[in-house]
């Protein structure tokens, strides 16, 4: 193959990605959650994409109520004022409340971040990046069994504890994401009031350690957690758990860890579903 022929299909290549990003950023929430779901597990190992440039950056002193769609355009927010905490305390306020069916899109949090991001129903999270996470990056909280929360494309990284916080009931759906320094990226609430069924599912995601676990969840109310595609990085020794298994309560006490591993009923996922490099 000629020197401008090489060229010329790389150039092609990278006219076809684009347009596919473009594409996918256009998406809905449910569309971008069936395209999860459809997606075939045991990609091969690729870079980390880079952490995006902020445009500029604005202090937010009283939570943000999102109905409908926000799309930040790469904005920094960080909390100030009664926002303004960046510590592991329960119950913080977040930077952003969204309402049932809610989108999120092109944001990025910076520190301090108190409690991140709200769900209060479905919602979708799209290119949503958080530099140093504070109690939480989000948490869900809807309480039917119908929702859904999709979290496309973004990041997170420096988070002592949990990523993303799984209170309520529904379906989770992680796709495109990268997680870094971290302790849980998701955690099926363990002791809350009130429990609820949950299913996550994490495909096509990097992970880079170090790190704790990917996925907790309860056995005992049912919950379930696929793992496709996840890339991890820099754990050669495989020290972070793929997925943890758990007899949650909601009498508000630790919740007891039964196991780890695939089990082909509670935690989804084989060995040709992670990587390691």
């Amino acid at each position: 193959m000629s020197e401008r022929a090489h060229k010329h299909r790389r150039r092609s290549g990278r006219r076809r990605m684009a347009a596919a990003l473009t594409a996918a950023l256009g998406l809905t929430g449910a569309a971008l959650a069936t395209d999860v779901m459809l997606r075939p597990a045991g990609a091969a190992t690729a870079a980390v994409p880079a952490w995006p440039s902020a445009t500029g950056t604005q202090a937010v002193s009283r939570t943000i109520a999102v109905s409908g769609t926000y799309d930040g355009s790469l904005k920094r927010f960080h909390g100030s004022g009664d926002l303004g905490g960046d510590g592991q305390e329960e119950d913080q306020d977040p930077v952003f409340e969204l309402a049932d069916g809610a989108t999120l899109k092109n944001v990025v949090l910076g520190s301090p971040a108190a409690d991140g991001v709200h769900c209060s129903g479905s919602c979708t999270l799209q290119n949503v990046w958080w530099e140093d996470v504070g109690e939480d990056a989000a948490s869900f909280k809807g309480t039917s069994a119908g929702s859904v929360y999709t979290v496309y494309g973004g990041g997170a990284r420096k988070a002592s504890d949990k990523v993303f916080q799984f209170n309520g009931a529904g379906k989770l759906v992680i796709t495109k994401f990268q997680v870094a320094d971290f302790g849980k990226l998701v955690r099926s609430c363990g002791n809350c009031s009130t429990q609820y069924k949950r299913s996550i599912i994490v495909n096509d995601v990097d992970v880079t350690a170090p790190g704790k676990s990917l996925v907790g969840i309860n056995t005992n109310y049912g919950d379930t957690a696929a793992l496709r595609s996840v890339r991890i990085h820099g754990d050669s020794s495989k020290k972070i758990k793929p997925c943890i298994r758990y007899t949650g309560n909601d009498d508000g006490d630790e919740p007891t860890e039964t196991g780890s591993g695939p089990d082909g009923t509670y935690c989804r996922y084989s060995a040709s579903d992670l990587s390691y490099d």
